[in-house]
């Protein structure tokens, strides 16, 4: 299983430090980079595409959950916050962190996030050869019906652009509309034909008929471009499948 690898997000030195120090009993935790602002780490992670982020909250500018908002879903790391203010925990958790540490950190404390991390961490590297899980009868679904204010739309799935996960909610694009749909990735993903629609990342699925132009970046990555210009992306973990589904070499 491979490494994780960490982006801290700190106005403060010392608080970077001290979180180096903690991650030094985890060897199978690489920090990648460190950021003094929210600003420094939305270009970080676009380029690092770390697994985990440790976060403060409260940062000159932009704060951390401003951050957030900002990331694109498809390649949102697991997250942590770790910052010296206890009132903000519930919003945290709203946030789908998945701990809240509070500074100065105790060691006990940090070692136990760290095993939820992983916990996390196994759970996305538990291998799905196309992400997707046969339905008994055989059959695909054909239809999705989603709520349009006081009316139920009908979408027939080979419309459909891109699914994107939202908590328990998904975010379906079809026919240059995107419509919210009260359901989860994993239990959608279970209903699709995989040779039509393929997983590139743990909160994004893809009609493989939309699919333009692949572009290989760097650190196993790549960019899915479709033939409207959206550009998704793919992540090491989704790169086998699409390989085979894609015909890549």
């Amino acid at each position: 299983m491979p490494g994780i690898r960490a982006l801290l997000v700190d106005d403060e030195v010392l608080a970077r430090l001290a979180l180096r120090q903690a991650l030094e009993s985890h060897p199978d935790v690489t920090i990648v980079g460190e950021c003094g602002n929210a600003a420094e780490a939305l270009q970080a992670i676009g380029v690092l595409h770390p697994d985990l982020l440790f976060l403060d909250i409260r940062m000159p500018g932009m704060d951390g959950f401003k951050l957030l908002h900002e990331i694109k879903p498809e390649v949102l790391p697991m997250v942590v916050f770790a910052t010296a203010f206890g009132q903000h925990a519930l919003r945290a958790f709203d946030a789908d962190a998945l701990d809240y540490l509070l500074k100065p950190i105790d060691q006990a404390r940090f070692d136990k996030t760290m095993e939820r991390v992983r916990q996390r961490w196994r759970g996305l590297q538990r291998p799905e050869p196309s992400g997707f899980a046969e339905q008994g009868d055989g059959r695909w679904l054909q239809r999705i019906s989603v709520h349009v204010g006081e009316h139920i739309r009908v979408i027939a799935v080979d419309t459909i652009d891109w699914i994107r996960a939202e908590g328990n909610y998904v975010r379906i694009r079809a026919e240059g509309t995107i419509h919210l749909h009260r359901d989860t990735m994993r239990r959608l993903q279970g209903t699709l034909d995989p040779a039509r629609f393929l997983r590139i990342h743990r909160g994004v699925i893809v009609n493989v008929e939309r699919v333009h132009e692949v572009h290989p970046l760097f650190n196993g990555n790549a960019e899915i471009v479709l033939h409207d210009g959206t550009r998704l992306g793919l992540s090491r973990r989704f790169r086998a499948g699409a390989r085979q589904a894609l015909g890549l070499r």
